[in-house]
């Protein structure tokens, strides 16, 4: 059984006045992400937004110190962007749909992200999103470490560091043993 992990892609994160925006390389791989969440969507897997949460307030989040405040909670930063809202919107009350608030880079660390993959069979995620090196990054080698086979969309994750980015599909292939498609 497969499932897909959509990770970050918000407003903060990809427009162009995005708080910590990927900009043009996020907004690239509207489209393809888009086609990819629909058809998870229609073929009945699972599909899982995780989605960076973060509080104004919260001066001891380790992030602070290296990024400024982003996906705050109560913000349109935290909405998903573009395309990737409506099918959200669309498809929100389907029991296939899921949204896991995340306040770490991996979408495994303090959530029942593997317990809710593991009740329904999963052994297999596709990954899609941003940051390729940072959020996509993590959870990918969290996953790796719980034993499951990866798959990443190369055409449908993206970052703000372009060698960053081609390091991570590097690593995800070479390291990890994921299957880029």
């Amino acid at each position: 059984m497969r499932a897909l992990l959509s990770i970050d892609y918000t407003y903060d994160f990809v427009a162009t006045d995005g708080k910590l925006t990927t900009g043009a390389p996020g907004q690239a791989i509207e489209e393809t992400l888009v086609a990819v969440t629909q058809s998870f969507i229609e073929a009945g897997d699972y599909v899982v937004f995780a989605i960076d949460a973060h509080e104004a307030s919260d001066q001891y989040h380790p992030e602070n110190k290296l990024f400024p405040p982003h996906n705050l909670v109560g913000t349109e930063g935290r909405a998903l962007y573009g395309g990737l809202a409506d099918v959200y919107q669309a498809n929100q009350d389907n029991p296939l749909v899921y949204w896991i608030d995340k306040r770490h880079y991996s979408a495994f660390s303090g959530t029942d992200l593997d317990i809710r993959l593991r009740e329904r069979g999963i052994t297999e995620l596709h990954l899609t999103g941003v940051c390729t090196d940072i959020c996509v990054l993590h959870t990918a080698i969290d996953a790796y470490n719980l034993g499951y086979k990866l798959v990443i969309h190369e055409h449908a994750v993206a970052s703000f560091n372009q060698v960053g980015h081609e390091w991570a599909l590097a690593h995800f292939k070479g390291t990890l043993g994921a299957e880029i498609v």
